[in-house]
């Protein structure tokens, strides 16, 4: 093949593509493999270009015998590492290098390797609590009624905690597979709201917190899932309880149709707003990440699983819409929703 056909040639091809030579030479390169290793690549030394050891290990075989090579080559796109799965191989007297982005599997194979991590180390501390209360149980304390009761009582609330953290986990796995799947049923945003208010009653009760409704709406129905709503109220609502001063407020606000530049047309706006004590600034970006708590600590003592407004971001996805959460040390957390109006005049 003519030297001069590589470049017309590298440049049809879509995967980033180098061309070696056997002298060790870069004969050319084309436009996305240069994005990887920059540019004036040609007549370089493959080992001066390219800067990684099995990569380099792997162009010595692959020009030493005809079977082809895999390797691995990373790399950065600004601030996130970059990952690429390498073909190397032969073809006559040219060596081709061709790069496969891999880097979105790389990512996914951590997030799943780090949620592993996580529920192991949620699921480890109460099943650690719970083998050494039975132990006891069966031995020092076998005899000791109010030992019993006290260890009996504890156990509940660690088997408890475990049983919200597998229905949270169940929970967000049905969310995760239907959230391509667009609502097709409508929803009275108002009547809900009243719904999830009313269910939390015993917990409103046993804060001392008061929770408040203003509807502000003119009974606009939306298209939703009105059980995946109720998760996403029943939770913000929670949080608000939860986490808010004792004897405080939590309000919740229903707005009427608005244009949202959000949504990009018209939607409802859905507030909730405590007045507990806040949540720093650099906490705000991660809230929706999975297991992640501003403080771990507390979100275990009030019952928290560090998954809810995972779930939260999920559904809210679902529908089209958008989450925000605005906070201020000392003054209290806003949660709010926006969710679309279609079909509706």
């Amino acid at each position: 093949m003519p030297a001069e056909s590589f470049p017309n040639l590298i440049a049809a091809l879509p995967l980033p593509t180098i061309f070696i030579g056997l002298d060790d030479r870069v004969l050319a390169s084309n436009s996305p493999a240069e994005v990887i290793l920059g540019t004036d690549l040609a007549g370089r030394h493959y080992i001066t270009a390219l800067r990684q050891p099995t990569l380099i290990e792997a162009i010595a075989k692959a020009r030493d015998q005809s079977e082809p090579e895999i390797s691995r080559f990373t790399g950065r796109d600004g601030d996130q590492d970059t990952v690429y799965r390498v073909h190397v191989a032969r073809a006559g007297d040219i060596i081709v290098l061709s790069f496969e982005d891999q880097t979105d599997a790389a990512n996914i194979g951590q997030m799943r390797r780090e949620f592993v991590a996580n529920v192991s180390h949620e699921l480890r501390t109460p099943l650690t609590a719970l083998m050494g209360f039975i132990e006891t149980l069966g031995g020092a304390a076998r005899n000791d009624p109010e030992a019993r009761d006290r260890f009996l009582r504890i156990m509940e609330a660690e088997a408890s905690r475990m049983t919200r953290l597998v229905d949270d986990l169940l929970s967000l796995s049905r969310v995760e597979e239907d959230e391509r799947v667009r609502p097709r049923d409508y929803v009275d945003l108002a009547a809900l709201l009243s719904s999830v208010i009313k269910g939390l009653e015993p917990q409103v009760q046993a804060s001392g917190v008061t929770v408040i409704l203003e509807n502000n709406g003119s009974g606009e129905l939306i298209p939703g899932d009105a059980g995946q709503l109720v998760q996403v109220f029943t939770n913000l609502i929670e949080n608000g309880i939860k986490y808010g001063a004792a004897g405080g407020q939590v309000t919740v606000v229903l707005h009427g149709r608005a244009h949202h530049p959000r949504l990009r047309g018209d939607g409802v706006q859905i507030c909730v707003a405590d007045t507990g004590e806040g949540i720093a600034e650099h906490h705000i970006a991660r809230l929706t990440e999975r297991f992640y708590r501003v403080d771990n600590h507390r979100s275990r003592q009030v019952g928290g699983t560090g998954l809810g407004l995972a779930i939260v971001k999920h559904i809210v996805s679902r529908h089209r819409g958008r989450l925000t959460i605005e906070s201020t040390l000392g003054e209290g957390t806003k949660a709010s929703v926006f969710l679309p109006i279609e079909g509706l005049s």
